[in-house]
């Protein structure tokens, strides 16, 4: 086995190319020079690097020597324009495709990482399932959706998509914000608190994408991939909270306030070249009923999966922020704050 992993210098791709070294096997990253390295640095000894994109036919093709299983990670969650969204995320997944079935019978499997965006929102009492008609609700889950599609009607070797849920752990700084403002004794909440989300701990959905990678069973399958029971955003805010070591009030904020960043992020977006998370549809995300995934299809073709507890998960990573210097160290904060 030899894999090229896409996306690698991500949140993400750095844990699946723990998960690769971990397993000792020969990796190709494809990089952009410009990518940064920081959380690859322990593994660049031991991986072979090709630098490029994957709007780089020819570094795709290099990258691909040898190969015999992809790993496909990389793409946007954020752009300026929504065009810039689908040049990544589909057009990207297009290029490595088409490589891919230039290379014949080389590669064995690839599988794709991509979003429950590309679904539909659903809560705990109907949620979502991998055979439902896809409904994405932003501009950034319809490009993963058409990337699924890629790979879905072009790819010519065995596949497999996998569709995570919201995703925590070491390394992120989507739940960053969250964590800093809940160690002061406090965090907002929209809409009551009551969107239902599935989650999934990093270190799980690497295994999960290893797993995936190596069985038969999962080839031509789609599969969502979350940790069992969703959350409310307001036991998630009182779970890490209690990862912090701190009593944290949730403050009830209206959805005004996020329609008013979400303006503003736009508008900043288009005067400083810089994207803004909110933009091109991603607040209806937030304010969708919840993002609740049905996993039965997971468990029945891989075991057990995604074991790791909230609480667990979310202590880890309060852990690693605080080593890092992102945040404070959980305990050094006073508890006087009530819920």
């Amino acid at each position: 086995m030899h894999v090229l992993l896409t996306g690698a210098s991500g949140f993400v791709g750095s844990h699946l190319l723990d998960q690769l070294m971990e397993q000792d096997v020969p990796t190709t990253l494809l990089l952009r020079a410009t990518s940064s390295r920081r959380f690859l640095q322990p593994h660049l000894d031991r991986v072979r690097v090709v630098e490029g994109s994957l709007a780089d036919g020819t570094a795709i093709r290099r990258a691909l020597e040898g190969v015999t299983h992809v790993i496909h990670c990389a793409g946007a969650t954020k752009a300026v324009r929504p065009s810039g969204l689908f040049a990544a995320n589909q057009q990207g997944t297009r290029n490595l495709v088409q490589a891919i079935n230039e290379r014949e019978k080389d590669v064995e499997c690839l599988v794709h990482v991509s979003s429950l965006a590309a679904g539909h929102p659903a809560t705990a009492e109907r949620p979502a399932r991998e055979d439902d008609p896809p409904a994405p609700c932003s501009v950034y889950g319809a490009s993963k959706l058409a990337a699924e599609r890629e790979v879905r009607e072009g790819c010519e070797r065995p596949w497999v998509i996998l569709r995570p849920a919201a995703v925590y752990g070491p390394r992120d700084r989507e739940f960053l914000p969250l964590f800093r403002l809940a160690s002061r004794g406090w965090a907002p909440v929209f809409g009551g608190g009551r969107q239902q989300l599935s989650l999934v701990y990093v270190k799980d959905l690497a295994q999960t994408v290893w797993n995936a990678l190596t069985q038969d069973a999962v080839r031509g399958e789609t599969l969502h991939v979350a940790a069992p029971g969703p959350v409310t955003t307001r036991e998630l805010v009182l779970a890490i909270g209690d990862a912090l070591g701190r009593r944290v009030r949730c403050v009830a904020l209206p959805w005004l306030v996020l329609r008013a960043a979400a303006v503003g992020q736009g508008i900043a977006g288009r005067l400083t070249g810089r994207a803004g998370i909110l933009t091109h549809g991603k607040l209806r995300e937030v304010q969708a009923p919840g993002w609740v995934a049905d996993t039965s299809r997971l468990q029945a073709r891989l075991g057990e999966v995604c074991r790791t507890p909230l609480g667990a998960g979310l202590r880890e990573t309060a852990r690693w922020y605080a080593a890092a210097g992102w945040l404070r160290p959980p305990g050094e904060v006073n508890r006087r704050t009530t819920r």
